[in-house]
């Protein structure tokens, strides 16, 4: 259970979208609900901001995951990343990493230097630095998929195709596939909607192993919002829902 929420939390940052332009702006906020069978687990929520780094406007991406309920009695979760995105490459120059999960804690700065394929780590709990090479074009959590918001005609994939991001996370790189499933309409709480569904894998052993039943609906139009994410369990399963949004980019299709 714990792992499966951890999962959720770590998805819950983004959709998909075509190259012509950026599928996001700054404003735009997401809030999903994460819950087992009726039971509300916790809430997960995004916004883009904008920064400023070396004299550079950026965008600005912060997540926060939080337990609620009986589910933070059992299992306390306060976490917060950021990310600091290059808005013309969409790589990142700059990561925040504050984490509570059950008494586990990290407090983590990531910098890239994209041009020498480096990253430096400064650990600010244990107070130590480090520098890892890295691939280029490397992602952190957040920019991942904001990066793949904008991945050239990901909405013209065909059944069992994926995509794959280097994707830096607990001092290593690993790479983070996304295959696609097919397309569906689901009811949500904002009516009918048209999605696609996706399946994301890492190698096993990683952030996720790729036996993980995890599936990700994403709204299909401009937008691409991740609508429902689901982790199949033994008995039952976890399910996130979008709970609310402001600032989107582009009209949010509603079918009925």
């Amino acid at each position: 259970m714990k792992k499966v929420v951890l999962l959720i939390l770590f998805i819950l940052t983004a959709g998909f979208s075509s190259p012509k332009e950026d599928a996001f702006e700054v404003g735009e906020w997401f809030k999903f609900r994460i819950h087992y069978g009726f039971v509300n687990a916790g809430y997960s929520t995004v916004e883009v901001k904008e920064a400023t780094i070396k004299s550079k406007k950026v965008f600005h991406v912060i997540g926060k995951g939080y337990t609620t309920g009986m589910s933070r009695f059992f299992f306390k979760v306060d976490d917060l990343y950021e990310s600091y995105i290059d808005k013309e490459t969409g790589v990142p120059y700059q990561f925040v990493r504050k984490i509570n999960e059950g008494g586990y804690t990290k407090n983590q700065e990531g910098f890239f230097n994209q041009t020498e394929n480096k990253i430096l780590v400064k650990d600010y709990k244990n107070k130590s630095e480090k520098t890892f090479i890295i691939p280029k074009n490397t992602q952190d959590i957040l920019s991942t998929f904001y990066y793949l918001r904008n991945y050239p005609n990901i909405d013209k994939m065909k059944i069992g195709e994926s995509v794959a991001v280097d994707l830096f996370f607990d001092d290593e790189t690993t790479k983070f596939k996304l295959k696609f499933i097919g397309r569906e309409d689901i009811k949500t709480k904002f009516g009918l909607i048209s999605t696609m569904i996706f399946r994301p894998l890492v190698q096993s052993g990683r952030v996720f192993k790729e036996e993980e039943s995890l599936t990700v609906w994403i709204s299909d139009d401009d937008n691409k919002l991740p609508l429902r994410i689901k982790a199949s369990l033994a008995v039952g399963s976890i399910k996130a829902d979008l709970e609310g949004f402001k600032g989107l980019k582009y009209p949010f299709k509603i079918k009925i």
